[in-house]
Parts: C-alpha cells; sequence; structure tokens
C-alpha cells in the first residue's frame, strides 16, 4: 500500500519548520523531524529546534521524533528508522490513510532511510576499530567503502569523515548468528518532495544573523549547561559543530572572535554539503521539486495535490 506524504528539506536556516507547520495547520497533519540532533534533549539552539514555531498556530503543532533521547546516548540510523516508521504508523491509525504527514529536516541520509526503506544491520560499535579508521585520511577511507560495499557508500554523507568511519565499521564487521536488521512497514510512502533553494549570498547572511540570534538567544549557556550536566567534551565535539567550538571557547582555547568566525564557516560549509546532497537525491531515483523564498504555502499545497 503506498501512503501519500509530504517533505519540506533543505539546507539549514532556509525555513523549513516554519513553511511546515503552516502546511501541517492547513492540512490538520503532524510533523516529523527528519534531524539527526533534534533528537537529543537539550541541544535546543544549537541544533535550531525553533520549538515555538510549532505554537504560533492554533491548535498547536504536535511534533515528532524531537528530544526522545539523552544527548550521552548515541542514536543510530538503525534506531532512528524503527523510531520514525513507529511514530508514522501510530499516526495512520489515528488520522488514516488520507491525512499526508509531513516530514522535515535536513539530514538527508536519515529521510532517504525513511523514504528508500533502506535494509539497516545494527551492529554494535568498535570502538578500537573506530579508533584505528580514524587515524586514516578521508579519501583513503571512502575509497576502501567502495570497494568493502559500493552500495553502503551510496548511500553514506561522504563528506562527513564520522560518518563515513560508522560506515566502514557496518562494511567490515563480520558478525555471527542472527544480526538485527530494519523492520519495514506493510506500507510504502508516496512522497511528494520541496527542497528549499536560496540564493547563496542571501543564505550566507541568513545564517550569520540566526547564528548572532542563537548566541544571544545563550548557545554558550547551553553547552556550558550540558557540561555541568556531567557530559563529557569528547561527547559535546561528537555532537557537531556549535557544541565542538564552543566547547573550544569553554575550555581556553580559542577566544569568542575566532569561535563564532570558525563556526559560521562550519555552518556555511554545512549548508552547501546539504544543497549538494539534496541536488542528487533525483539521480537516487526521489523527485524532488524546488522552491525559493517566495514560495508559500498555497503554492505548497496547490502542487502537492497534483502528486497525491
Amino acid at each position: 500500500m503506498e501512503w501519500p506524504c509530504i517533505v519540506i528539506a533543505g539546507p539549514t536556516a532556509t525555513g523549513k519548520t516554519a513553511l511546515a507547520v503552516d502546511v501541517a495547520h492547513a492540512l490538520g497533519s503532524e510533523i516529523f523531524s527528519m534531524d539527526s540532533r533534534q533528537v537529543y534533549r537539550g541541544l535546543d539552539l544549537g541544533t535550531g529546534k525553533d520549538l515555538e514555531e510549532y505554537q504560533r498556530v492554533t491548535p498547536a503543532i504536535p511534533y515528532h521524533l524531537i528530544d526522545i533521547v539523552e544527548p550521552s546516548e548515541v542514536y543510530s540510523l538503525f534506531r532512528f528508522q524503527a523510531d520514525c516508521y513507529a511514530a508514522l504508523e501510530e499516526f495512520r491509525k489515528k488520522k488514516g490513510n488520507n491525512t499526508p504527514p509531513i516530514l522535515v529536516g535536513g539530514t538527508g541520509l536519515y529521510l532517504e532511510a525513511i523514504l528508500k526503506r533502506y535494509d539497516i544491520a545494527q551492529v554494535p560499535e568498535n570502538p578500537a576499530l573506530r579508533a584505528e579508521l580514524s587515524e586514516r585520511n578521508l579519501e583513503d577511507l571512502t575509497l576502501e567503502l567502495g570497494v568493502r560495499s559500493p552500495e553502503l557508500r551510496d548511500r553514506t554523507d561522504l563528506s562527513n569523515k564520522r560518518r563515513v568511519v560508522r560506515a566502514l565499521e557496518i562494511a567490515l564487521s563480520q558478525p555471527t548468528g542472527e544480526i538485527p536488521r530494519s523492520r519495514l512497514p506493510e506500507w510504502t510512502l508516496k512522497p511528494v518532495v520541496f527542497v528549499t533553494q536560496w540564493d547563496r549570498a542571501a543564505l550566507h547572511t541568513r545564517i550569520a544573523e540566526r547564528l548572532q540570534a542563537r548566541l544571544a538567544a545563550g548557545m554558550v549557556e547551553e553547552v556550558q549547561h550540558l557540561r555541568d550536566k556531567g557530559l563529557s567534551w569528547d561527547r559535546l565535539n561528537d555532537l557537531g559543530m556549535e557544541y565542538r567550538q564552543i566547547a573550544a571557547l569553554l575550555r581556553g582555547e580559542k577566544t569568542r572572535d575566532a569561535m563564532e568566525t570558525d563556526l559560521l564557516h562550519e555552518i556555511r560549509q554545512l549548508a552547501k554539503r546539504q544543497e549538494t546532497w539534496f541536488r542528487g537525491m533525483e539521480r537516487r531515483g526521489i523527485q524532488v521539486h524546488f522552491i525559493n523564498p517566495q514560495t508559500t504555502t498555497d503554492d505548497i499545497l496547490a502542487q502537492a495535490r497534483d502528486y497525491l
């Protein structure tokens, strides 16, 4: 059975959440976050959850896959896929097959794992192997991943060394006995995919303004609070650029100005990688409709009706 859904994806700071809230409100639907870090409690400003957006309309829009695990836990793609399918199934039972769920976010890998029903093996972490792989350069790791598992290479963010290391960890594993694999639902999502697209200069300006707003709202204090609760420096580094850069500031390794300059550069680089990923989705079999900042909710709904 095919079940229609609407996807609003795109780079960071392009207004995905606000647009998704308006679409969900118009359809009486709910939002499912496709973000690898918004799953963590307490990572609010650093991951740009924009939780106030969901309260902007009446009734407030229910959301899923946000604030579901502690930041000390390592949350895998395998777990995300399982949790997402479970949340979607509950929504389907409540709303029926004619109300499309709204999938929103910037983590292209997580989105495609849901839309394309990736068959994922639950391979345990191997700290010794991971440490060994981390010593090698990204190009070497990518080449070996292509040899070991071309399929896994094709669905891995090859610009992210941590994800390439994890993919190789999976490819190199030699499990004995039965290994858990994805439990796929009986329905298949039929998506209409909208990807936000901004002029590069305008997006850079928006990213800079958003970063300053997040810092003014207490992003440094958010990281300090996580540290005060016992989160290690290593774990903060693993949680992404905002937490890594601010941790360096808190340790006295960077000045405030250097931290802000480096973080701004990293976020802009992230946006570029996200643009590349979403442009490549059509090559991987998913039709994409690019939308600009002037696209309205009515535009989205009118175009979606032609596909759902």
